[in-house]
Parts: structure tokens; C-alpha cells; sequence
């Protein structure tokens, strides 16, 4: 159980870091989120759909990198 208490702690800390970098950072600067080359916008008469293919795959390889980092201590 002492493992699962301390992966908790860390995924605690990144969630803080990453709140305060959303809340300090421009909004400006964040807009490359979701709007990289690859992925889908489909704008229609009374909705529109975001498929952030590329993002989410950017995204799941830096938290796989990090988590692995964090494991082989």
C-alpha cells in the first residue's frame, strides 16, 4: 500500500503544477492544445467536434516517459 500512497502523492503534485501553469500561463499560449497538425475539427451548421488524435499521442508519451522516470526509483 505504500507504493499506491506514494503514486498517489505524485499524481497530486503534477495535477497542482499543471493547474498553476494553466492558471499563470496565457490563454493565448495554450491554444496550441488541441489544434496541432493531425488532428480532426468537424465544424457543422449547429455543432462542432474536436478529435485531438495528435494531442492525446503527444500527450501519452510524456506522461509515459515521466511515469517511467518515477518507476525505476
Amino acid at each position: 500500500m505504500n507504493e499506491i500512497g506514494r503514486l498517489l502523492l505524485v499524481f497530486g503534485i503534477i495535477l497542482v503544477v499543471v493547474g498553476l501553469f494553466m492558471i499563470l500561463l496565457p490563454a493565448d499560449k495554450l491554444s496550441i492544445l488541441g489544434r496541432l497538425p493531425g488532428d480532426i475539427v468537424v465544424k457543422r451548421k449547429s455543432f462542432t467536434v474536436y478529435f485531438p488524435i495528435v494531442t492525446m499521442i503527444l500527450l501519452s508519451i510524456v506522461l509515459t516517459l515521466i511515469l517511467n522516470l518515477i518507476s525505476r526509483r
